[in-house]
């Protein structure tokens, strides 16, 4: 898959679209897709992180200078546009456009579906979208409901944190942690990638008014770009127990080994939760108010009151978490619970799932399946390897296209042949699938994507036959692994599952 990203970075914008985007880019990268990130404002750093993770980088025209979260005028909106287009070659050929950007809403997203077949917007203020997928991870007890009425009526709204896309490292050292407990011996601070204001260096002065400071280790992570690196850097010097991190590709290991943290409220909160890291969470953009109030409400974060962020007040609400086990244990357990690593698979597999469509198979595929049946991995794993004559499949395939208790499914992505899913009908027993690649298709996740699409006809077309059966030869390791992840259950190299009953509105989430 072709897939282009729409996000920006800068000092008031901060670096965290870009950062969520690029956890999402590289899950879709692993699963074979090409990505290319479309950049109005863009640090060097960033730009070269994008690169060295594999992915395409097209610098923009620099949109208007306006407040973070203001929409873009219609004309701004129409400029970027027609650059965005003139950039990704203008025909429909990339399989999906994601847009993370404040400034640019419906008319901008209207004009894009010129250059793309789906679009996905990452939003966190609840508004209007042209969109197929909106994703907002942020936790509201009424999450979707805030959409209402803003999107067209067949989008996919994928709301929450399950969905927070975060790198696959903060998965793998979550293995490794419990909640926390005990005394504070190590603190993060984690206050973005820009911190225009150096609420950093007021985190630190706070930390030096503890009694406990002495007994502390910090780790302190900035941005390349920070605006007070140099006086960081010789707050640093100065204190033996003081670690600084600039550009740090090990944020996650930090939480991992933090006992508290002082962050801010904006994506890394989700980092923090799913290492289950109690969190002094301070809001440093108008956007993260409303999302930290829930999550103080929810009981995951720790959030002072009124809108002071200076040395003394954070260091009288640094002591009270420091003083508390209880409370650090709360709200490690409740990060923990909300949180568990996975939105980027779940995202991308949602993705990569509804770029592929099934059909009825009709006579004219007669030639293409006969070709597939043979190709030597798909006979190595059918019940008689043996390879299948021109006249035998002729006569095979006429009777499943006749026969009303056999149905074949042609997978498509964008017009091309994924694959091919067959269903045997019983009205006693299961019934049975079988399902192959045809040769050309090497995409990571393209069986899991055919197989979601079948099984999804099978339930809206046939509801009475919900029980699913898959006979998997025991060496096919790749057969099991898919079925597997698709949710049947094995009983030795026999696959069973019971089909939900077809419900439209679901179904593609």
């Amino acid at each position: 898959m072709r897939i282009a990203i729409r996000a920006d970075a800068a000092m008031a914008l901060g670096s965290g679209h870009v950062m969520r985007c690029l956890a999402l880019a590289d899950g879709l990268h692993a699963r074979g897709a090409r990505l290319t990130f479309l950049c109005a404002a863009l640090a060097p750093s960033l730009e070269q992180l994008i690169r060295a993770h594999g992915h395409e980088v097209i610098r923009l025209p620099a949109g208007p200078a306006l407040a973070t979260e203001a929409s873009w005028p219609l004309q701004a909106q129409g400029a970027d546009a027609q650059a965005c287009l003139q950039a990704l070659g203008g025909s429909p050929a990339w399989d999906w456009l994601v847009v993370d950007h404040y400034g640019l809403g419906p008319p901008w997203e209207t004009a894009m579906r010129a250059a793309t077949h789906r679009l996905l917007a990452i939003d966190d203020l609840a508004r209007a979208h042209d969109c197929d997928v909106l994703l907002d991870v942020n936790h509201f007890e009424h999450a979707q409901a805030r959409y209402q009425g803003r999107l067209p009526a067949a989008a996919v709204v994928l709301t929450g944190p399950r969905y927070a896309l975060l790198r696959p490292d903060f998965e793998s050292h979550r293995r490794d942690v419990q909640p926390r407990s005990g005394p504070v011996r190590r603190l993060l601070i984690l206050l973005g990638g820009m911190d225009a204001d150096n609420v950093t260096g007021r985190a630190i002065e706070a930390i030096d008014c503890l009694p406990q400071a002495r007994d502390i280790d910090v780790d302190v992570v900035i941005g390349a770009a920070h605006p007070a690196r140099a006086l960081l850097e010789s707050l640093a010097a100065s204190r033996p127990r003081l670690y600084l991190h600039v550009q740090s590709n090990e944020i996650a290991a930090l939480c991992a080994r933090a006992d508290l943290a002082i962050g801010a409220g904006g994506g890394t909160t989700w980092e923090r939760c799913c290492l289950g890291l109690p969190t002094l969470a301070l809001c440093l953009a108008p956007n993260q108010r409303e999302v930290l109030a829930a999550g103080a409400h929810a009981g995951f974060l720790y959030v002072p009151d009124g809108e002071s962020i200076d040395a003394a007040t954070l260091a009288v609400h640094l002591q009270a978490l420091v003083d508390s086990s209880a409370l650090r244990s709360l709200l490690s357990r409740m990060g923990m619970a909300l949180v568990d690593g996975q939105g980027v698979s779940r995202v991308a597999s949602l993705m990569w799932r509804q770029a592929v469509k099934v059909r009825p198979a009709t006579a004219s595929d007669s030639g293409a399946l006969w070709a597939w049946r043979n190709v030597p991995r798909v006979r190595l794993a059918s019940r008689d390897s043996s390879p299948i004559s021109a006249e035998s499949h002729h006569a095979w395939f006429t009777r499943a296209l006749a026969a009303p208790d056999r149905i074949l499914l042609v997978g498509e992505r964008d017009g091309k042949p994924v694959g091919v899913v067959r269903f045997d009908l019983s009205a006693q027993a299961c019934t049975e699938v079988s399902i192959y690649l045809m040769p050309e298709d090497h995409a990571r996740g393209s069986g899991s994507a055919l197989l979601a699409a079948a099984e999804a006809w099978l339930a809206r077309e046939h509801p009475q036959a919900p029980s699913l059966v898959a006979h998997v030869m025991g060496d096919n390791t790749a057969s099991h692994q898919l079925f597997e992840r698709a949710g049947y259950a094995r009983a030795t190299t026999c696959y069973s599952k019971e089909l939900p009953p077809w419900n439209p509105q679901t179904a593609s989430a």
